[in-house]
């Protein structure tokens, strides 16, 4: 009669670690109840970075309170009965640990390396001189330091408040904002809300509020675009009395 294969029951428990140092570092370890404190304590140490001399290790249940001290580095974890969900809080003993004064956590209280700008310019290779050589390779071009120019006498025509029709589609509407936008690109741009729901937003475009319209209504187009003058709303019912 042929033997069936037994395999070992999975005695392992997962466990919420806590550090007494460390406030806000939380871990899951799944770990075998066979494992020896001892060892435990290794596995801990490469977490958390206290070291096995310097650990204590306490059990505390789904509430925080204590149920043991695993105070015998040569027993098993089962020796302590835990279940999965209790916690195992590591105590860091050493004063001088890394783990001690917070700056792990917080890292305002690391000390940060400055230089002055005269020592700075006396190096060798640096971001400033290598944005300066990159500057010089690649100096604004004329054409768009003449594109800029060109928008901005085609702007200084057109004013917050005035009526407009915009190309393509001779879509009107009402400007709402105009001048430079570094969030959609280098130049001038205008803002406008059309009298029919042909935008594309509110108004608000990348996280940035240029101004405010129904919602469909807003579009920032380039000033090129806008031909400034007396555009009243059509009528929607136009076209239907041409009709015969």
């Amino acid at each position: 009669m042929a033997s069936k294969l037994q395999l070992p029951a999975d005695d392992s428990v997962t466990l919420i670690v806590s550090h007494s140092n460390l406030t806000s570092f939380s871990s899951d370890v799944r770990v075998s109840q066979q494992t020896t404190v001892e060892a435990l304590k290794e596995k801990l140490w490469k977490k958390t970075g206290t070291s096995v001399a310097s650990m204590r290790l306490e059990l505390r249940d789904e509430t925080g309170t204590r149920v043991a001290d695993l105070d015998r580095d040569a027993a098993p974890l089962a020796a302590y009965s835990p279940y999965d969900g209790y916690r195992l809080h590591i105590v860091d003993l050493d004063p001088s640990s890394v783990t001690s004064g917070g700056w792990l956590e917080d890292t305002s209280l690391v000390e940060k390396y400055t230089i002055s700008d005269e020592a700075y310019d006396k190096l060798g290779t640096n971001f400033r001189k290598f944005k300066e050589k990159m500057v010089s390779k690649n100096p604004v071009s004329d054409d768009k330091q003449q594109s800029d120019n060109q928008m901005e006498e085609l702007c200084a025509n057109i004013k917050v408040g005035h009526r407009c029709e915009v190309e393509p589609g001779a879509k009107r509407g009402t400007m709402k904002f105009v001048g430079k936008a570094e969030a959609l690109g280098r130049g001038f741009w205008v803002g406008v809300q059309y009298d029919e729901p042909l935008g594309k937003h509110d108004g608000m475009v990348k996280g940035v509020r240029f101004f405010e319209c129904p919602q469909g209504h807003g579009a920032i187009v380039r000033p090129e675009k806008v031909k400034v003058g007396d555009f009243p709303e059509r009528d929607p019912f136009e076209d239907e009395e041409e009709e015969i």
